[in-house]
């Protein structure tokens, strides 16, 4: 292999790393929260599951935008246009 390729495998290999671990997130997300709801439904009145489960879901929305390269403020494509940028500027 040739150094492109292997720095695309190893971008590739990161990426799905990071999707794997975003899927992983999710799935905890989706067995702790229901089992806490119901600690909280058998316990108290209080809806005290709310907070875990919004804070936990905004850290899972981070994750999403993490993994599948999508920056709200930026844009999509912003660190790979910035790392293009660099590289240029180190060539000269």
């Amino acid at each position: 292999m040739n150094t492109t390729e292997e720095i695309k495998y190893i971008r590739a290999k990161e990426k799905v790393e990071a999707i794997k671990s975003f899927y992983s997130n999710l799935m905890a997300y989706c067995i702790v929260i229901p089992f806490l709801a119901w600690v909280n439904y058998n316990t108290t009145s209080f809806p005290w599951v709310v907070f875990p489960a919004v804070g936990w879901g905004i850290g899972l929305v981070g994750h999403w935008f993490q993994a599948y390269g999508y920056n709200p403020i930026l844009g999509k494509g912003w660190e790979e246009r910035k790392l293009r940028e660099f590289m240029k500027e180190e060539e000269l």
